[in-house]
């Protein structure tokens, strides 16, 4: 019977999530929406352009551009990425832990493919997964299981066989629908989240995940 790990990626690979904060703070300033970065956490893990929707609907007398400023917001977090995108703690070593168990190993993001092309061609990490894939071809992003189940199809494993390794509370919330097991490393800004215990595992960072763990879990 196939098995499959499966990774997030903002957050979890890339230490990007404080980029997209000061991003989008940037943006929405610029367009009269005045953000803090911890209200960016009120929508961690979405699709940019639900994150985008989200505050119009909030603020609708702003007449929000919701492609116009979901693009800008893309652009502008590639080339910080580019700048200054890091690896975060572990990814390297445990990248070479998954590929050398007897898994299917795949990339499922909320992220845009250009984002996600951008990432793992500057870590040059292609070669790890099986199944690189994006939620922005899917009608929902999460927290809906859509982009975990044709994730799981497209490496032809039952989603029951499948982890997903999250950050993000909606990236948990995605992974428990879709009937995957899940490991949580949330986001130091999100961590005391009670939320999060409904993760199989919930740990500091993917340097605690070793071998054993994961042929426990899976």
């Amino acid at each position: 019977m196939k098995k499959a790990i499966i990774f997030d990626m903002d957050g979890l690979l890339i230490d990007s999530e404080p980029i997209w904060r000061e991003v989008e703070v940037k943006v929405f300033n610029e367009h009269g929406v005045t953000l803090k970065e911890t209200d960016c956490l009120e929508t961690t893990g979405l699709r940019i352009e639900e994150v985008v929707e989200h505050w119009s609907n909030k603020y609708p007398e702003m007449n929000l551009d919701i492609n116009s400023i979901a693009q800008q917001i893309i652009k502008e977090v590639i080339a910080e990425i580019k700048l200054k995108g890091e690896p975060l703690s572990g990814v390297f070593s445990t990248l070479d832990i998954v590929k050398g168990m007897d898994v299917q190993v795949a990339l499922a993001s909320s992220s845009s493919f250009e984002i996600i092309d951008t990432v793992i061609d500057k870590f040059n990490i292609r070669s790890y997964f099986d199944v690189v894939y994006s939620a922005e071809g899917e009608k929902f992003g999460k927290p809906h299981p859509a982009v975990y189940l044709t994730t799981a199809q497209k490496l032809n494993v039952s989603p029951q066989d499948c982890v997903a390794i999250e950050d993000s509370l909606n990236g948990v919330i995605a992974a428990k629908a879709a009937k995957m097991k899940c490991i949580a490393i949330p986001d130091k800004m999100q961590s005391q989240k009670k939320q999060f215990y409904i993760a199989d595992m919930i740990l500091n960072s993917l340097e605690e995940l070793e071998c054993t763990l994961l042929e426990n879990i899976i």
